[in-house]
């Protein structure tokens, strides 16, 4: 039976609770170790073979499962939300005294930042051939590829170039920034998880603590954190304040600037908007306060493109983004595994980029469906339940959303988990379903930015297009009519 979302979940005991704090602790203090050893350090960046440093990968596994453990052992809440915060930003510090971790994008960004400061279009030429004098320590497949994030992104990362003087101060204000969107974040979750009438204890523990976000949002700087930040902020906004011009305004500001700093953010907005229409439903309060929602959004999009002088030639930059083929996004290990069939019979059908373009389809049509139902489940309401359902649906709708572009995308990193994790952590009534996966893409990353699935290309493939299927049954069998009663 699904418990309501305001029962209290039971406290985990004093000492499971001290176990799990310890235990996440050393496990950070093990991943700064690996990340001194053979983290993502500011040297050429080839294609690494992980087992020629088997200690450093020994001790980063052994410290990413501490870590995972104990995220999990309390994946039901901590014993309050100001322990999670206090414990979450206890395995913080170890990592924020490390090389970046998990990744090399920040080196990216640091080449990005550098190129628009010295007067040449990101979005119009790759790093390299820009010139960037740190294009050695960026991953060579993003060498000659422009920039894919949004001008507001462009600009912090000119500003982050500026103030830094070198790489090293680059970086240091690359983390910075991760800091402060992890921060804002963290301060807009007790008020989200009020909202949605889950406990703040739980949201600010599965949000926060997860191994995700210490290694890939601060050591390894990622701008999802900066994303994320804007965009909870803007959701509380909405909740708060529903209806209101001028709070509308503001949160679709905010909003926009997390789509000008990954255009991810831009499928939570259908859900916003259902989130800024105070009491029932209606299109016409639907048109009114959408209006002044996206006038917000707009606003923020235009005024950054016009500042930084880009317009909208970050768009053309996104195109490149699919240049990573791995098989950890499930359309394109469904395409490798066609590949692999056709080659059994001397064809080479190339499948990759159709499956690709049918997932983004079925996307399109997954984000309408979520629409639909967050729009139509509060109008079946009455009144006494449906202003305390209200922002719960419509923010758990834009949870799903984020789960479903995660898993149609192109490409995968373990870092875009963090992107519906914030927010099914303040709306989804069950945890384990998308705690696991997150746990899971833990394991993917090495210290260097290499990334597991390089290594496991086939059987990866095979294994995740047999996961599909199975999903996909499974699907099909629960849409049955009369599935649900003879279950």
């Amino acid at each position: 039976m699904t418990a309501s979302p305001g029962t209290p979940q039971p406290d985990p005991s004093p000492g499971a609770a001290r176990l799990a704090r310890y235990a996440g602790l050393a496990g950070a203090v093990l991943l700064a170790v690996a990340g001194w050893l053979g983290g993502a350090l500011p040297r050429a960046a080839p294609v690494p073979d992980p087992w020629d440093e088997p200690w450093t990968v020994a001790l980063w596994l052994a410290g990413t499962g501490l870590l995972v453990g104990a995220w999990w052992a309390l994946r039901r809440g901590a014993p309050s939300t100001r322990w999670a915060y206090l414990t979450a930003g206890l395995w913080a510090l170890p990592l924020l005294a490390t090389p970046p971790l998990g990744s090399r994008d920040v080196y990216s960004y640091a080449c990005q930042g550098w190129t628009y400061a010295h007067g040449v279009d990101p979005y119009a030429t790759g790093v390299a051939e820009a010139g960037c004098p740190w294009v050695d320590a960026v991953a060579p497949i993003w060498r000659d590829t422009p920039a894919p994030y949004g001008p507001f992104f462009v600009l912090l990362a000119a500003l982050a170039v500026t103030l830094g003087g070198g790489l090293v101060g680059a970086i240091v204000a690359f983390r910075l920034l991760a800091v402060a969107g992890v921060l804002l974040a963290a301060a807009c979750l007790p008020g989200l998880a009020r909202a949605t009438g889950m406990p703040a204890r739980r949201a600010a523990w599965l949000a926060l603590a997860g191994p995700l976000v210490g290694v890939h949002l601060i050591a390894g700087a990622h701008n999802d954190a900066v994303m994320l930040g804007l965009l909870l902020a803007g959701l509380l906004l909405l909740v708060r304040r529903p209806g209101r011009p001028g709070p509308l305004l503001l949160a679709g500001a905010l909003l926009g600037l997390a789509v000008t700093v990954k255009a991810t953010a831009v499928v939570v907005l259908p859900f916003a908007a259902l989130a800024a229409v105070p009491g029932r439903h209606t299109v016409r309060a639907l048109l009114r306060a959408g209006g002044w929602l996206a006038g917000g959004v707009l606003g923020a999009v235009a005024v950054t493109s016009l500042l930084s002088g880009l317009g909208l030639g970050w768009i053309g930059g996104l195109t490149r983004s699919g240049d990573s083929e791995q098989w950890t996004s499930p359309p394109t290990a469904v395409g490798f595994v066609i590949d692999y069939a056709g080659g059994l019979v001397g064809r080479e059908p190339g499948a990759v980029p159709a499956t690709r373009a049918a997932a983004l389809l079925l996307l399109a049509v997954t984000v309408a469906a979520l629409w639909w139902r967050a729009w139509s489940e509060p109008r079946r309401l009455d009144a006494a339940r449906l202003d305390a359902a209200r922002p719960r649906v419509a923010l758990l709708g834009a949870g799903l959303a984020l789960v479903a572009t995660v898993v149609l995308a192109p490409v995968f990193h373990p870092w875009y988990a963090t992107w519906p994790l914030a927010l099914l952590a303040v709306a989804a009534r069950r945890t384990t379903w998308f705690v696991a996966p997150c746990a899971a893409a833990a394991l993917l990353a090495l210290p260097d930015g290499a990334n597991l699935a390089r290594f496991s290309k086939a059987p990866g493939a095979l294994a995740m297009t047999a996961l599909v299927l199975g999903l996909a049954v499974w699907g099909l069998r629960l849409g049955r009519p009369g599935a649900a009663r003879s279950g």
